[in-house]
């Protein structure tokens, strides 16, 4: 028996009070994907720097959310990085390395890799790094669980 109980996701910097669906099955399982839960995150980052997007500085924010779910995150300090790309090195749970691109068009794998940019690799784009990773990394979808998890249950601990 499914039961369905709706909250507002508190992410890890920010309270998003889109309401969201849960079901309980076998533990906990989450209706939406990682992407959904942090969208409106993502979006407000945007219009808080005016439509003016300086991708150094989205790709800071990125790494600062979901750092707690990789095993090391950080901007490319080799890659020249400016207001229409920058890269994020990644380390996955599991031990791949990565390097990712972050455009208009959103996020993509450019190598395997840290500082490693394979013009050749075509990979497909995601809207968010969140369904990136959920793409790369078991890992990461467990750490992101369990962290959503900790926090739900504060939640209902501080009777919220």
């Amino acid at each position: 028996m499914q039961s369905h109980h709706t909250i507002s996701y508190v992410s890890m910097s920010l309270l998003c009070t889109r309401p969201l669906m849960i079901r309980r099955r076998q533990g906990m399982e989450v209706d939406c994907t990682p992407e959904e839960l942090s969208r409106c995150l993502f979006e407000e980052r945007f219009v808080e720097l005016g439509e003016v997007k300086d991708m150094r500085l989205e790709a800071e924010a990125v790494v600062s959310d979901v750092l707690f779910a990789v095993t090391d995150m950080h901007v490319s300090h080799s890659l020249s990085s400016g207001l229409d790309v920058a890269y994020i090195n990644v380390e996955t749970r599991e031990g791949k390395r990565y390097c990712l691109e972050l455009t208009e068009a959103g996020l993509r794998v450019v190598g395997h890799g840290f500082d490693q940019v394979h013009e050749e690799l075509s990979t497909q784009y995601h809207e968010t790094v969140y369904s990136l990773l959920d793409s790369l990394s078991p890992g990461y979808r467990e750490a992101f669980g369990n962290a959503l998890l900790q926090r739900l249950e504060r939640l209902q601990q501080n009777g919220q």
